[in-house]
């Protein structure tokens, strides 16, 4: 039994969390023209626990991963940064954040399925 307790605080030590996008609210348009300035917050699982304080900036990562059918079947990982998201509200371990950019639609970035910021990407303190 003590043995399952360290292993168990060891490995939540060890092996750090996934800070992501948990969650997504935003309005809804009710005309032709509120349609392209819809307001989004973005849930987080990054808190003041964390040292993250409202005014962070916080990139946004998405982890795209493709097959190569002719070397082996080998996949090949590729994290990509997507875009930035402002954080407006912390709690402990929680925060609620706006997007400040989005670079899935830019010419120099892959191609992505979803464009916009989407539940289960990454979130990482940004560092300039």
């Amino acid at each position: 039994m003590r043995l399952f307790l360290f292993l168990l605080i060891y490995s939540s030590i060890v092996y750090p969390k996934d800070f992501i996008i948990f969650s997504i609210e935003h309005d809804f348009p009710m005309t032709k023209e509120e349609e392209g300035n819809l307001k989004k917050n973005f849930f987080i699982n990054l808190g003041t626990d964390q040292g993250v304080q409202s005014g962070a900036v916080l990139a946004v990562y998405r982890t795209v991963s493709e097959l190569d059918p002719y070397e082996n079947k080998k996949r090949y990982d590729y994290k990509v940064k997507i875009g930035e998201l402002k954080v407006i509200h912390t709690e402990k371990t929680s925060s609620i954040a706006k997007n400040i950019t989005t670079h899935a639609n830019s010419e120099n970035h892959p191609l992505f399925e979803i464009r916009d910021l989407m539940i289960g990407d990454k979130v990482e303190i940004n560092v300039r």
